[in-house]
């Protein structure tokens, strides 16, 4: 049996209540060195990712030049796998401790991350071994996306670990501001690796070799790994409260797989049945579905309080409306220059960083509920620029519509990003905090995948404003949704009451 622990109320209809005082575990706040150590291996693990994500297209379209079968095929794979996956990956990470999901954690990413530059290094060298030996060739191929996919789903366990755990329990005790400012640094991470990994390893293919990007792709995963872990350990060894909250996760699981549990819960178990009489056999069947880890995990998720946050945000992730492979594609069709793009990646970028420095602002001045409604909208409202795009006859200025409503969206979508993940810090309880986070990254794998079998079906370039409507659409669902969410919580979603009172107040002035 879990360990149940009481959920907090609802949150009140003031946007004050909407913050909540979180029962203090440690009082001292940590030392800023220990801050460093985990924002510095953070960095680590997430420029490695980022490498990998960019430059994986620019091989498999090397591999099999003039076609982009194999860069797509990745793509499902790696989507399909984090969908399928994600929670069970979830659960393991709350079934381990967390010197254990550290160890498995980075082995795992960077030896897998290592074997798929390896793999793609020899597919680069060996050009022609796809004519001398066929069967060697989609051999290396499979162990590419093989490894890619797991390197991902390693990195989803990290990203689990830290964000949603290491983060919550540093955080505990100190003021909520604490949070907010340890969730922006984290993501400020994440777009700056996303900003400058692609700018380091496009240097590198530029003016040295694609050959020599794969390589030190894996000479990155072998050397980084050990700084990482050290750096961790560091922070893990510094701070008790992680200690602490390790040693409840032991205490947790310990009654779990103890034989007197398992007898007590089979005592139970007979009791009810012969209570139950001819309807037990229904919830025997019942029961053995819950147990199953990817069923146990989404029942899990769909009692929590910010379900529906978790879905908007996943919606989200049923765009094309971002500097991916099919926007991308989309443009260079249109003749936007392969630099032009790439500035205009780099600028959606920044606005990304500018959103988790704008972030604590707004959420000292409105609360977390608030700051995720106000932000949702403002993404839906610039992407107002890229529906516009698709009715503009010119081809050139319909390219920059698009391009530059997609990178101005980013700063809605960044702290509404911000919003959602701090309120599953803060609602959901620590017992399912890391099975929420897996079966949140499954299904935004899901929708992620879905773009990419409606790319596959609406295949034409000149069909991408269908594409666009899509996902324009999508972010309004989302929109509503939060919005309903808002409103079932708070009972209201503006202070008409206050602005009225505030026109009223200058009529009479004037």
């Amino acid at each position: 049996m879990r360990t149940v622990i009481k959920k907090k109320e609802p949150l009140e209809m003031d946007e004050e209540e909407d913050i909540h005082m979180r029962e203090p575990l440690l009082p001292v706040s940590p030392p800023p060195s220990l801050l460093i150590c985990l924002y510095v291996g953070h960095f680590l693990a997430r420029w490695g990712a980022r490498m990998w994500e960019f430059s994986v297209g620019l091989y498999m379209i090397n591999v099999w030049p003039d076609s982009l079968l194999f860069a797509a095929i990745y793509g499902v794979v790696e989507s399909a796998s984090t969908a399928l996956f994600g929670s069970i990956v979830g659960k393991w990470v709350d079934r381990f401790t967390y010197v254990q999901v550290l160890r498995m954690w980075l082995l795992t990413q960077n030896l897998s991350f290592m074997m798929a530059g390896g793999a793609v290094a020899a597919l680069l060298i060996y050009q022609g071994l796809k004519s001398t030996s066929f069967v060697a060739f989609m051999l290396l191929v499979v162990l590419t996306n093989i490894s890619g996919a797991v390197g991902v789903l390693s990195s989803l366990a990290g990203t689990i670990l830290i964000e949603r755990e290491w983060v919550v329990v540093i955080s505990n005790g100190q003021p909520p501001e604490t949070l907010t400012k340890m969730n922006s640094v984290i993501r400020r991470i994440d777009l700056t690796c996303k900003l400058f990994a692609p700018v380091f390893t496009g240097f590198i293919v530029s003016f040295v070799s694609l050959k020599a990007s794969a390589i030190i792709l894996a000479l990155w995963n072998i050397l980084s790994v050990w700084l990482q872990y050290w750096l961790l350990m560091v922070v893990y060894n510094g701070v008790p409260a992680l200690s602490e909250s390790n040693r409840k996760r032991n205490i947790n699981l310990v009654p779990n797989d103890s034989p007197e549990s398992r007898s007590e819960e089979s005592l139970l178990s007979n009791e009810a049945s012969s209570v139950a009489g001819e309807n037990s056999w229904k919830r025997k069947i019942i029961e053995r579905l819950s147990r199953l880890p990817c069923i146990d995990a989404w029942v899990i998720y769909t009692k929590q309080e910010v379900v529906l946050p978790g879905v908007a945000l996943s919606l989200l992730y049923f765009t094309v409306l971002s500097f991916g492979t099919l926007m991308t594609a989309a443009l260079e069709w249109k003749g936007i220059p392969a630099y032009i793009i790439g500035i205009a990646r780099g600028i959606s970028a920044i606005v990304g960083i500018a959103a988790t420095l704008v972030y604590p602002i707004v959420h000292s001045r409105l609360s977390t509920l608030r700051t995720g409604l106000w932000s949702i909208w403002t993404q839906w409202f610039f992407l107002l620029i890229c529906v516009a795009s698709i009715w503009v006859q010119n081809g050139l200025i319909s390219s920059w519509m698009l391009m530059g409503g997609v990178a101005a969206s980013r700063l809605g979508l960044w702290m509404f990003d911000l919003a959602v993940i701090q309120q599953m810090q803060d609602y959901v309880p620590e017992s399912d905090r890391c099975v929420v986070g897996g079966v949140q990254n499954s299904l935004q794998s899901m929708l992620d995948l879905l773009t990419y079998i409606m790319g596959i079906i609406i295949s034409n370039p000149q069909d991408f404003g269908t594409l666009v409507m899509m996902s324009f659409l999508s972010v309004f669902l989302a929109a509503i949704l939060y919005s309903f969410h808002v409103f079932r919580v708070r009972k209201h979603l503006f202070h008409f009451d206050k602005l009225y009172a505030k026109i009223q107040s200058l009529i009479m002035c004037c």
